[in-house]
């Protein structure tokens, strides 16, 4: 066994690998009673705060310049103040006949991230990015290996779903509902590691506007590598929100190498607090397995991941892999994927195998920042 790279052993607001700055406050880092008070100080009528958030959560408008129900001097002022610009596209790249779609952002301090609008015939989900790069050290995964710049922002976080919501909302996709639905924490980096902005970004979304995005909570879904302390912690949160665990392997021995942290928190510690957010919420745990050739993909794998999951409010959500350029690691032949589809669903797990979209347009997380920063 090759020697492995350490992971920080901490879980809330994980610190940078190197010196970087927060963007500005923007009105979406506030509940509507911050906003208020923040306008009020500015010298501003606070019911100024609903028309800023119905322009921005109600109608995804990001342009103060076209919120012209705003006196043009008031508009410039609270912009200035509560407007921000956090996102710069820099690349947008569109396939599946445009139903998908990737986003690549630059932050404030040059920062990269990404995030993928996906539509369906009965949904439109959008995944996002929490933190410009990850610092879980995952071999098999592009951010993985860029290491962490920074944490994002609520605002950063909340501002990617209201672009792409916009987006979707414009008609440019084909078949498909214009109002987004689902929202799924698997862009670049660890969700619980930035935890008190994601939850923060997660009752914003929740929240009706004009506080906030009006989502339902069970069509947000945060994953996580299996930081216990924070999936423990998320469990008395009082939501509803699915928890995605990235298990990538059944045994310790080769989710040490696969997934790092497991050195700190072993298989059976990380299912046994996916259990607890389970029975506390009622809502099943999703169980994500990357599926890489000849490294995971053994029979005898598959019938251990049964026989841990076997009678759990679970389901496995099978993921192709999409190899990175340069990489050692390589998606598992189709026979080797249905035969550990077979075995899992033998032994009584729901299985499914995730819908490939975006290989065409550097659709692995960090694939496309990783390009951009090569470039």
């Amino acid at each position: 066994m090759t020697t492995l790279p350490m992971v920080p052993l901490t879980f809330g607001d994980e610190k940078p690998t190197r010196r970087a700055s927060m963007p500005p406050t923007h009105l979406a880092d506030m509940d509507l009673a911050g906003r208020r008070a923040a306008i009020a100080e500015a010298g501003e009528q606070p019911f100024r705060a609903a028309q800023l958030s119905n322009h921005y959560f109600g109608r995804l408008e990001r342009d103060p310049a076209a919120m012209t129900d705003i006196p043009a001097a008031s508009r410039e002022r609270l912009a200035g103040l509560l407007m921000p610009r956090l996102l710069t596209p820099v690349r947008e790249l569109a396939c599946d006949d445009g139903d998908t779609r990737k986003s690549l952002w630059r932050l404030h301090d040059g920062a990269l991230v990404e995030s993928v609008l996906m539509g369906y015939p009965d949904r439109v989900t959008v995944c996002i990015s929490s933190q410009a790069g990850c610092g879980m050290a995952c071999p098999f995964c592009a951010t993985g290996q860029a290491g962490l710049t920074r944490n994002l922002s609520t605002a950063e976080i909340v501002d990617q779903v209201v672009y792409l919501a916009g987006v979707a909302s414009s008609g440019v996709m084909h078949a498909t509902p214009r109002r987004l639905s689902h929202v799924v924490f698997m862009g670049m980096g660890e969700p619980l590691a930035n935890y008190s902005r994601v939850i923060a970004a997660v009752r914003r979304l929740i929240s009706p506007a004009p506080e906030g995005l009006g989502l339902s909570q069970r069509h947000i879904t945060v994953s996580t590598v299996g930081l216990v302390p924070a999936m423990r912690k998320l469990a008395d949160e009082d939501l509803s929100v699915t928890l995605a665990l990235s298990l990538h392997a059944p045994d310790d021995e080769l989710r040490d190498e696969l997934v790092p942290v497991n050195q700190r928190w072993k298989v059976a510690e990380v299912l046994d607090a996916a259990w607890a957010y389970a029975q506390r919420t009622g809502r099943r745990v999703s169980i994500e397995y990357a599926m890489i050739r000849d490294i995971n993909d053994q029979p005898w794998r598959a019938d251990l991941l049964g026989r841990l999951l076997a009678g759990r409010l679970a389901h496995v959500n099978l993921i192709p892999l999409n190899p990175t350029p340069g990489s050692r690691w390589d998606a598992s032949p189709k026979p080797v994927e249905r035969e550990f589809v077979r075995r899992l669903r033998e032994a009584g797990v729901p299985t499914t195998v995730r819908d490939t979209r975006g290989r065409e347009i550097d659709g692995a997380c960090g694939q496309l920042a990783a390009s951009e920063g090569e470039a």
